[in-house]
């Protein structure tokens, strides 16, 4: 008889070198071995994307042509620009996203996952969201710009003005920190999507709709309402003490995998002092009065905090409104999500876990069926 893991806590079910979380030293390494606060201060979301996709940083050449790959591809096609006009402009933005992906990757017949498929949809992610927005106030989609980069290209999609400098910085760091991280949630979606053969969209929209959970990319969401309902530093210490004693959640704290503090939320927690000056003094008292709570009444437990606190300090920094946050995380992880997919066509084998019936044995109880 099998073991039962619950969530398929501690199960190997793949191999990868796209990305590894090491959990108990409080490592997350990107592929080539790169540990992620070596590599967020200096490498852009593309650079970082072309990495995972190809297993080395890209030469000067390497990211102009993928620049200029992923600017010819951010345009809708027909197919994905007629579902976001059918769609509701009150539409959830993530509902939004899965459909407009869906309809973008559309084909008459089934396609092997590739490369260039990859870069595409990573490229028109940032399109979707923008223009699922501005829809839900009001106004007409922006077209994107052959000459911005991932980041600084939503901002402008988003507004129709190019952003700071700054902004453009804080959220290409997060974009880089969030580009991959192990066989999470909705990356082991992809991957079981991709081993029964299927093609790189259906990949990917299962994937958003995994990410989609309020335990998974929903987290950041909660973490910034739960900052908006403390409201002041004077009220932390009576908001979190009456939340706990309600046996409320604290968002942004604790994690599956680390047993330290998360390595992102730390460089994003610096990254908040200037991004966000007044909410990080607001998120650094929550995050001080939630640890000591949370080591009082759970001192075996590690419950340091986890990237989804300090990362919807920053996104609010960089003007993201908070209902954009996850459309925001998938288009990063869009990068990892794909490099998944092609890692995993090397030794496609249908994944397929088995199950403990605890069901009753046949035979014992007879047919509920009426005489006739």
């Amino acid at each position: 008889m099998p073991e039962f893991s619950p969530g398929l806590e501690g199960v190997v079910a793949a191999e990868t070198a796209v990305s590894e979380v090491d959990g108990a030293n409080g490592r997350l390494i990107y592929r080539g071995g790169y540990l992620i606060e070596d590599l967020a201060p200096i490498a852009t979301f593309e650079e970082s994307a072309y990495l995972l996709w190809n297993g080395r940083l890209p030469e000067a050449a390497d990211l102009d042509a993928l620049c200029r790959q992923m600017a010819a591809a951010r345009g809708l096609k027909d197919a994905g620009r007629g579902s976001l006009v059918a769609l509701d402009p009150a539409t959830d933005a993530m509902d939004t996203l899965r459909t407009v992906v869906s309809a973008q990757g559309a084909a008459k017949t089934l396609t092997q996952p590739t490369l260039d498929e990859a870069i595409a949809l990573t490229a028109v992610l940032p399109t979707i969201v923008a223009a699922a927005y501005r829809r839900s106030k009001g106004n007409d989609p922006i077209e994107p710009r052959d000459d911005l980069r991932h980041a600084a290209n939503l901002l402008w999609m988003m507004e129709g003005k190019e952003a700071s400098p700054d902004r453009v910085h804080w959220l290409d760091t997060y974009l880089v920190l969030l580009a991959d991280h192990g066989l999470n949630a909705s990356t082991f979606t992809a991957r079981v999507i991709a081993s029964t053969g299927s093609d790189l969209t259906s990949c990917i929209v299962g994937a958003i709709g995994a990410l989609k959970g309020p335990a998974h990319g929903g987290a950041t969401f909660a973490a910034r309402t739960m900052l908006d309902k403390i409201g002041s530093v004077e009220n932390v210490e009576p908001w979190m003490e009456k939340a706990h004693e309600e046996h409320r959640r604290f968002a942004g704290f604790g994690h599956r995998v680390y047993r330290t503090y998360d390595p992102r939320a730390k460089i994003l927690r610096e990254l908040a002092k200037t991004a966000a000056p007044d909410l990080h003094r607001l998120a650094a008292r929550a995050e001080e009065v939630a640890l000591k709570i949370l080591h009082e009444a759970h001192p075996e437990r590690p419950n340091a905090t986890n990237v989804d606190f300090w990362a919807s300090v920053v996104l609010t920094g960089v003007g993201i409104p908070k209902e954009l946050f996850t459309c925001v995380f998938a288009s990063s992880r869009v990068a990892g999500w794909t490099a998944h997919v092609l890692e995993s066509l090397a030794d496609l084998r249908i994944i397929r876990p088995a199950s403990i019936w605890k069901g009753p044995q046949p035979g014992s109880k007879p047919l509920p069926i009426a005489q006739r």
